[in-house]
């Protein structure tokens, strides 16, 4: 499903007024997501934003059962933060806001994400 412009501004005005709701987040959990496939598209890091989405990213060794080689996975809080450039991935990453594990899991050099 397409986040339509509107609806991503919408939840941001939500989300920074700490207004908003469960849908408001998961549509810019995966607008964002969806960002990120379109900047690095491929299949060798799993990026899971739970319960919200996960996504396939970066090109390299394809995983096609199982878990895959390199995973990356964090709550909503902190893939909007990173996104928008709120939070550098060194500091989530050292926090322990961000679990990263296996080759290609370095998103530092996609964030922040393109705005719109």
């Amino acid at each position: 499903m397409q986040q339509s412009a509107e609806q991503v501004r919408a939840a941001w005005s939500a989300y920074d007024r700490g207004e908003a709701t469960r849908a408001e987040i998961k549509v810019l959990v995966k607008h964002h997501l969806g960002l990120l496939v379109a900047a690095a598209p491929g299949k060798s890091v799993e990026v899971r934003v739970p319960p919200y989405a996960a996504v396939q990213c970066i090109p390299g060794v394809r995983h096609t059962r199982g878990t895959p080689p390199a995973t990356v996975e964090m709550s909503a809080d902190t893939w909007l933060a990173l996104a928008r450039g709120r939070v550098s991935w060194a500091d989530a990453v050292a926090s322990g806001q961000v679990l990263a594990s296996g080759q290609r899991a370095d998103l530092s050099g996609l964030l922040p994400l393109p705005i719109e």
